[in-house]
């Protein structure tokens, strides 16, 4: 796979994922809840488990394509600000849209 796209696939993949426990009322979009709507807590417990989902992923790719390079926490710190930047679209549609 070419780097490029690899990238690209990463980013594609973080952006749905970031946002998908903000688009429905069901635990990682497959399991239904007993509650009518989803706690807030439980969307952020399901942002995080979908962050390390969507790092797991990139790690396979950047294996697949050589090496794999060591990081810091600094870049932990910055790929899960983005993480949270990119669920901005989900969370404004869920909590901050006008209902009528």
């Amino acid at each position: 796979m070419d780097v490029s796209l690899a990238g690209w696939l990463v980013v594609a993949v973080a952006l749905a994922a970031a946002n998908l426990p903000f688009a429905n009322d069901k635990l990682f979009g497959l399991i239904p809840m007993s509650a009518r709507t989803k706690p807030f807590f439980v969307r952020l417990l399901e942002l995080l488990v979908l962050y390390f989902i969507v790092g797991a992923l990139a790690y396979a790719l950047e294996y697949a394509i050589g090496n794999v390079f060591a990081q810091g926490w600094e870049f932990y710190a910055i790929t899960g600000c983005l993480f949270v930047v990119l669920a901005f679209p989900g969370f404004v549609l869920r909590n901050l849209r006008k209902r009528r």
